[in-house]
């Protein structure tokens, strides 16, 4: 008897095994996708682990529903990566699975309604809902569970389709289908017998008279086919001027043969290559030192530390074409798709078709189709992508790129795994033999402290592209000038003639305001009362455009009430501010001058991004005001000024890493400005310009900051010294909440060689949709097995879920979090 474990996409620790018959186990590979009953009736995709003859015996054997593939789909490398990533970030390869997988390649079954054939007529016993679904089955066969939501008009239909399963009316049944859709396109072409001239001249004397705008159509077609092109019949009406009607006519009377066939949705058209910029002498060196590293072994991560606008990016395509050149895969990772929005342009400008684009702004089609790509290597690709594009399947992968590598969007917060990019990177380098290159102006402590140890190599670049000089970095005290009354609104007079002198030298401006809305909280100047969110701990914040109180953590809305809803006062107002009263206040003052917003209210669309980068990159726009959206790489050639409007909210976060962040985001944004020969410059406004990182960013002094950053790490044992893993729990109930991370710290303190175990304690804010949390903090120091806490994190975590009173709440785990 044969047998295959398979991975199943569920957050269970183990495979299952199934029943296979010989053909099929010579057949089955690692790999390939099968679908597999689980449970009472639902059917899962799952991908085969191994085949094997040893019987399980702690469970039923059931047999499998189908095979999908031929070849397989996942890599076996890419097998022992899901499992580093399950093991290291302690969740389980299915949910690893969920992840990695477009959704389009799992198979999911949906719930089928049938009418049962035991069902007699007798419309007296049902009531008004059963009646109503059973008179639909009367013209249909089947019904999705969907269908029965909209004739009910009611999202609860479970209770009543239980109701008619007892009573015999209806069967349900599973049924199996796939998400993916191929891109078709119609092509259109001249039937054979009117190929040649004296044909076509007799047919369209024919049509003269009596069907103008079929000749019209066959005359276009004619001159769009001139040099063997194929014309999509979207392309004849538009040129044309004519309807599909046209168009089908002449289908119908065999003039015209229109094909389906199917295109790719994600790569270009193959053309020749652009030739490459020429690299500065600095540029130059540290290429050649970054070659040198990677020399000196397999596998090896070096860490470009490069001031802002120094040509990183060109330092980058060049590695990139060489590993193109030798038939190579790369990968290269961004932090932000608006990132990738902008770089997509510059290297298909280099390398055309072999660019492939992934992110979660594409659709299912276009990922599934990415994935294809990168698994059949049938030619040498870079793939851009954001974090999940270093769980493709590449094939021969010898370059990885992480560019910004000290953000944070890197790390993954929810759901399961909540893996860090950069790190899986590197071990995923390490399994595929691959170079690494981190790249930031700004490094993060952690990497630049790995290349002070000598664990990654170290190149450095001091100098701007062109020898431009780094922007003049420039405080502006908000006490003294509100004091002196200086102030317009939120602006400071000396912003404002900065800008006036920015727009009269026909440059442009960005305005950094970290938080997104018009204003954080409402308040009742009477009673002081603020509108709170019902499901969250936190003030709701002030849209203007939608004229809403909205809740950022939950999503609730609300209309801006008329008056105080504790004592009836008119006398609400608006305390802070965010980027939407920024816009306000900027049209206010510039009336003639264009502005748009880059924050995550205005970049929800797929191309939204495109199209703000586009406005700034054409002139369209005078000011673009945004939140840490701008600070991440982006490219802006005409922007000469840069204003913060408020530093100190960054710099009193409760958080060891906020002065590092603060350090990183100032001085990221300051880069946006003067990236061309023209000195740029950057206003920041502060209630405190004396502050060391302030101080610290006016003259870009990283060093600096890394010691002393370094220094208190050390003190009060954090990374890089000491690694941590969150737990964070999750219920309805306070106390419920509160027990259950108490239960869990009792257990962990019985470590031997006991870890330092902090909490629980509530977070600032301590409910956000409705579920209390608690975190509980575990630092693990150099002396410490991480791989040994981890495992007993894993058995308390089995134990906790496994206590009846426990058992509804939600334990999250977060290693390394950020």
């Amino acid at each position: 008897m044969h047998y295959v474990d398979v991975i199943l996409p569920l957050p269970l620790e183990r495979y299952f095994a199934y029943r296979i018959t010989t053909a099929e186990a010579d057949f089955l590979r690692q790999g390939m996708r099968v679908a597999v009953p689980f449970g009472k009736s639902k059917i899962y995709t799952g991908i085969v682990y191994r085949v094997h003859q040893e019987a399980p015996v702690a469970y039923e054997v059931k047999d499998i529903e189908l095979i999908v593939d031929d070849e397989p789909v996942v890599t076996g490398d890419q097998i022992k990566f899901w499992e580093w990533i399950a093991s290291y970030y302690v969740c389980t390869v299915g949910q690893v699975m969920r992840a990695a997988l477009p959704k389009s390649m799992m198979l999911e079954s949906e719930t089928l309604v049938i009418k049962s054939p035991q069902y007699v007529v007798d419309d007296e016993a049902l009531n008004d809902k059963e009646f109503l679904i059973m008179e639909a089955l009367e013209y249909r066969n089947s019904l999705k569970v969907q269908d029965v939501m909209d004739i009910l008009e009611r999202k609860t239909v479970l209770p009543i389709l239980r109701e008619m399963l007892d009573k015999e009316y209806i069967v349900l049944q599973e049924e199996l289908y796939s998400t993916y859709v191929p891109k078709t396109v119609k092509y259109i072409s001249l039937a054979p017998a009117y190929q040649s001239d004296d044909a076509l001249k007799v047919l369209l004397d024919d049509l003269n008279a009596r069907a103008v705008k079929q000749r019209d159509a066959i005359m276009t077609l004619f001159m769009l086919q001139t040099g063997h092109r194929e014309v999509t019949t979207k392309q004849l009406q538009e040129r044309a001027n004519i309807t599909r009607s046209v168009v089908k006519s002449l289908i119908d009377k065999a003039i015209f043969i229109e094909q389906e066939k199917q295109i790719d949705r994600v790569r270009d058209s193959a053309s020749d290559h652009n030739d490459l910029l020429e690299l500065q002498p600095e540029q130059d060196r540290a290429l050649g030192e970054i070659h040198s590293a990677f020399a000196k072994a397999e596998s090896k991560t070096t860490l470009l530390h490069g001031v802002t606008s120094s040509g990183k990016t060109e330092i980058y395509v060049r590695l990139i074409k060489e590993q193109l050149e030798q038939g190579n895969q790369a990968l290269y990772l961004l932090p932000e798709i608006a990132l990738t929005t902008q770089l997509i342009t510059r290297l298909k400008h280099y390398f055309k078709h072999q660019v492939l684009v992934y992110h979660s702004r594409y659709n299912l089609n276009e990922r599934l189709e990415v994935w294809q790509h990168v698994l059949q290597a049938d030619e040498p690709y870079v793939v851009i992508g954001a974090r999940s594009a270093v769980l493709l399947p590449f094939q021969n992968l010898k370059l990885i790129i992480v560019d910004e590598e000290h953000e944070t969007s890197y790390k993954q917060f929810d759901p399961d795994p909540r893996y860090h990019a950069r790190d899986t990177a590197i071990v995923l380098a390490h399994l595929k033999k691959a170079n690494v290159l981190l790249g930031s102006a700004t490094p993060s402590i952690e990497s630049y402290y790995n290349a002070s140890s000598g664990k990654y190599e170290l190149v450095e670049l001091h100098q701007r592209y062109g020898n431009v000089r780094m922007p003049e970095i420039n405080m502006v005290d908000l006490k003294e000038k509100y004091k002196r009354k200086k102030m317009t609104g939120h602006f400071s007079d000396t912003l404002i003639d900065a800008m006036k002198d920015a727009f009269k030298a026909q440059k442009q401006v960005i305005l950094f305001q970290n938080k997104r809305g018009y204003a954080p909280i409402m308040e009742c100047n009477t009673c002081g009362h603020a509108p709170q969110c019902p499901n969250c701990d936190v003030s709701l914040t002030y849209h203007q455009y939608k004229k809403q109180l909205r809740c950022h953590y939950c999503g609730f809305h609300n209309f801006v009430p008329q008056e105080c809803v504790a004592c009836t006062s008119t006398a609400l107002d608006t305390k802070g501010f965010g980027t939407q009263q920024i816009e306000e206040e900027f049209k206010e003052l510039f009336p003639d001058h264009k502005i748009a917003r880059m924050d995550l209210d205005t970049t929800r669309g797929k191309n939204s991004y495109a199209t703000l980068i586009e406005k700034v990159d054409t002139g369209a726009i005078d000011c673009l005001v945004g939140t840490q959206m701008l600070t991440k790489g982006l490219d802006f050639r005409n922007v000469v000024l840069v204003g913060v409007m408020n530093a100190d909210s960054m710099l009193n976060f409760p958080d060891f890493r906020a002065h590092e962040r603060c350090f990183q985001l100032l001085t990221q944004v300051a880069g946006r400005a003067g990236r061309t020969d023209e000195v740029g410059k950057v206003l920041i406004q502060s209630y405190n310009p004396e502050h060391v990182i302030l101080q610290q960013v006016s003259t870009y002094d990283y060093t600096t900051m890394y010691k002393e950053q370094i220094e208190e790490r050390y003190q009060f044992k954090y990374p890089p010294y000491q690694r941590l893993i969150r737990l964070t729990f999750k219920h309805r109930d306070y106390n419920t909440t509160l027990e259950s991370a108490n239960w869990f710290v009792s257990a962990m303190n019985q470590i031997p060689h006991g870890v330092e175990v902090l909490g629980p304690e509530f977070p600032p804010v301590a409910r956000i949709r409705n579920l209390y949390q608690v975190n509980v903090m575990i630092k693990m120091s150099k002396k410490h097995k991480p791989q040994v806490i981890k495992n007993y994190v894993r058995k308390v975590k089995r134990s906790f879920e496994a206590t009846k009173a426990y058992r509804s709440v939600r334990c999250n785990v977060d290693v390394d979090c950020y």
